[in-house]
């Protein structure tokens, strides 16, 4: 078969009749319109692939002609910008047509199915407008592998498609990744140097009086970072006019150089010079960078109050410092330095109803006074129970707490000092008992893994914090008494005696060891030794 013509000779009968089995197969198959399913051309390099009868219908509907959705499928890149309603398959020229009517297949190999004619095509289609220097750019200058980020696209030797609008696709960002990435806030296309569409007023700092005709670059200042030239834009500090102007009265009138020069010029002085130390309040510490309308209003010879902070500056603890009505010297906390940190010592808290002590004396005064949003001064109680939490519970009864009394046990030096007599409890303390720290019996891990306590709730039984290791063997009436055998020392059984039980020993068996009677068992996988043995015939032990 070539091009669809079935080569045959007519006198060769048996050729004749595959020739026509062949037909009736292919004619079967593609019954709708088989004229339709022969190529009627090569296709070109790009979709080389796709050759020969077995693929049509990855472009075709069987028997009909190429549909967009099928185009679409495979150009997803294409279908991106559909959805996202951008570039120039979703300009008005294009939306709606069928993609083979600008991209035709089966034209040969080497048909151009990608045919822009760059001097007529009209680039505000695709949703960026040519201005300025951009217009006398050649194509190739932009559309470049190296400009697209889509790897798939990168790949292409060429291709239209993938660049992005922003400045920086193309352009070096000279700024440094320090300013926005909005150049067209400053720029525009006709020259990067001068950035023509800045406005000063739009920045912190706002250009007034002799600063609207300084260079930019006096402020700007050029510099080297990361071994290119780069101007300072950002970060410049300009809260005080010393951060550019030299104090040329070296700190005598303090930093506040608007309360006598403004913008229009050094020289052009907005009031007299005037030594406040001379009145009745020397200015000092923060007040001296006060502004004078601050304190003084429009009138600056107006005599305002200043015998109180609350004069000036609100009751920032809101009267947890009154006495009688009688706001309390703010001066014995604070001083014109700053109102933080405070003054108020050590010393000064052992005037107070709460004496710091032990581990109290390392503890911040945020700790205690502020512990929500405002500083609280003013304590219901003393009581430990103000601050701690009483982790115990109701585990200790009011005979040993009390009232909350947590000092009964624990001292201010540390909480895991215990200042406690448990020979006042029902269990006294002895032998190996005394040595053991108090977390070895009543601290346990709780369910959710936090850690808790046990005190009325612990049971003084031995088996409540030891294990049996004699299984059972010695419980009477369900409970296991220890001491009958040992004591708090050690746990040699010095007070077993062999004699009180149904085995008297005597003669040779008074010179045997006990293992050689009690032989070690293994029951549910835990070994032990037995001692209770059920008979006592020689012939369990002698043979």
């Amino acid at each position: 078969m070539q091009r669809g013509i079935i080569i045959f000779n007519l006198k060769d009968n048996r050729k004749l009749k595959l020739c026509w089995i062949l037909l009736a197969v292919i004619f079967f198959i593609f019954s709708n319109n088989i004229e339709a399913q022969i190529s009627p051309g090569d296709l070109t390099t790009a979709h080389s692939k796709l050759e020969g009868i077995s693929n049509c219908t990855n472009c075709h509907e069987l028997g009909e002609k190429a549909t967009n959705s099928k185009c679409l499928n495979c150009h997803k890149e294409i279908q991106n910008l559909i959805d996202s309603n951008t570039g120039f398959h979703s300009s008005k020229k294009v939306k709606g047509k069928e993609c083979a009517s600008c991209h035709s297949e089966h034209n040969g190999r080497n048909f151009r199915i990608v045919n822009i004619d760059e001097n007529k095509f009209e680039h505000a289609s695709t949703g960026f407008i040519l201005t300025g220097k951009h217009l006398k750019t050649e194509c190739k200058k932009c559309h470049q592998s190296k400009f697209i980020k889509d790897p798939d696209l990168k790949k292409r030797k060429t291709t239209y498609l993938g660049l992005s609008t922003n400045c920086i696709s193309c352009h070096e960002d000279v700024h440094q990744n320090t300013l926005e990435n909005k150049c067209g806030n400053c720029h525009n296309t006709e020259s990067f140097k001068q950035a023509a569409l800045f406005n000063h007023d739009t920045a912190l700092f706002k250009l007034t009086g002799k600063h609207i005709q300084i260079d930019c670059v006096k402020c700007h200042k050029i510099e080297k970072l990361n071994g290119k030239k780069f101007q300072v834009f950002k970060g410049l500090i300009f809260n005080r006019c010393t951060s550019c102007h030299k104090d040329v009265h070296k700190g005598r009138f303090g930093s506040n150089c608007e309360s006598c020069h403004n913008t229009s010029g050094f020289k052009n002085i907005t009031t007299s010079s005037f030594n406040h130390n001379k009145t009745t309040f020397p200015l000092l510490g923060k007040h001296i960078s006060v502004k004078c309308s601050d304190c003084h209003g429009s009138n600056l010879a107006s005599r305002p109050k200043h015998k109180f902070c609350t004069d000036c500056h609100k009751d920032y603890h809101k009267g947890q410092f009154t006495k009688n009505k009688v706001l309390q010297d703010c001066s014995k906390c604070h001083d014109v330095y700053g109102f933080s940190p405070s003054t108020f010592t050590i010393e000064n808290h052992s005037t107070t109803k709460f004496t710091l002590s032990g581990s109290h004396l390392a503890v911040s005064c945020n700790s205690c006074h502020h512990k929500t949003k405002e500083w609280n001064f003013t304590f219901k109680s003393e009581k430990c129970i103000g601050c701690h939490q009483n982790v115990h519970g109701n585990e200790i009864s009011k005979n040993f707490l009390g009232n909350n009394a947590c000092e009964n046990c624990h001292l201010a030096d540390s909480w895991t000092k215990i200042n406690f007599d448990h020979s006042k409890t029902s269990f006294k303390l002895e032998g190996k008992h005394r040595s053991l720290a108090c977390r070895n019996c009543h601290m346990y891990i709780n369910s959710e893994n936090k850690i808790g306590y046990k005190f009325s709730s612990l049971k003084s039984g031995c088996e409540s914090c030891h294990n049996d290791i004699h299984m059972g063997q010695f419980k009477v009436s369900g409970k296991t008494d220890c001491t009958t055998c040992h004591l708090y020392e050690n746990w040699n059984p010095v007070k077993f005696d062999h004699e009180k039980t149904k085995f008297s020993l005597k003669g040779g068996h008074s010179k045997l060891k006990c293992i050689q009677c009690h032989k070690p068992e293994i029951n549910n996988g835990i070994a032990f030794i037995k001692y209770k043995l059920e008979e006592f015939k020689c012939s369990n032990c002698h043979s």
